[in-house]
């Protein structure tokens, strides 16, 4: 069995690939200040649970954009699995041509992100992860990586709203019945969901025009099907991206 790790800002996404089926995944917090003891009594209460042993995995696939997470996931792997994890690094990926100016400076989510996006749909596109940064990345017709946009995350925006006005509230992230708000919550949630979804449709259509060429626009990420439903550019939703990319990495 292969074992896939997206370590993320706010989670880490885990998932269990039998052959090329993925039989099992699941999320939880990115971690600080845990040991790989600790992190792994989790990992393995919840393996166990859905009959799954850590010995039956063969190969171990990770992506990290938190660095201080590496060195307990190496030492988690290496003491509790027995296989030596394979870390994603956008320096020494080759499969893709990477057109950035300091690829040590690009997240492997990106990369990864786009790669498989490249492997399912094989033409240009626009790869939009919604996580805690929202990250629009540009793919050419011939598969090279060329470059993106890094924009606040939308639950981000949604903190920074509540926590520096005084007078407004948290929200749920739901989208308004109308977009004329007819209350304070109402109101809120409409400049961020519409307000975002306007932030999207705004920076895709930029980005084609510098593109030069028609790609198509596919979202990932967990609010990616909130913005879709008043998007005017998202064409296609993948969830499981970051994982089915680190699946297709040979090892």
């Amino acid at each position: 069995m292969l074992l896939i790790i997206d370590v993320g800002n706010t989670n880490i996404v885990m998932g269990i690939y039998k052959s090329d089926e993925l039989i099992y995944t699941f999320r939880i917090r990115t971690i600080r200040d845990t040991t790989y003891d600790e992190f792994s009594v989790l990992v393995n209460s919840l393996l166990s649970t859905n009959g799954i042993n850590l010995k039956e995995i063969k190969k171990i696939v990770v992506s990290s954009v938190v660095p201080h997470v590496v060195p307990f996931l190496d030492s988690f792997c290496r003491k509790y699995i027995g296989t030596t994890p394979y870390f994603v690094n956008a320096e020494t990926f080759t499969g893709m041509p990477i057109l950035y100016k300091n690829p040590k400076e690009l997240g492997s989510d990106r990369i990864v992100n786009c790669y498989a996006a490249f492997h399912k749909y094989q033409t240009s596109l626009i790869v939009i992860d919604f996580g805690t940064a929202t990250t629009f990345d540009a793919v050419s017709s011939k598969g090279e990586f060329l470059g993106g946009v890094i924009a606040p995350g939308i639950k981000i925006s949604s903190e920074a709203l509540f926590q520096k006005a005084s007078k407004l509230p948290a929200i749920e992230m739901e989208k308004p019945k109308d977009v004329i708000g007819k209350d304070t919550i109402s109101c809120m949630q409409s400049g961020i969901i519409y307000g975002y979804a306007g932030l999207v449709d705004g920076l895709v259509k930029r980005i084609k025009r510098e593109m030069n060429e028609s790609p198509k626009v596919i979202a990932t990420g967990g609010l990616a099907s909130l913005i879709m439903e008043i998007s005017e550019t998202i064409e296609f939703i993948e969830p499981s991206l970051i994982l089915d990319g680190l699946k297709l990495i040979k090892l």
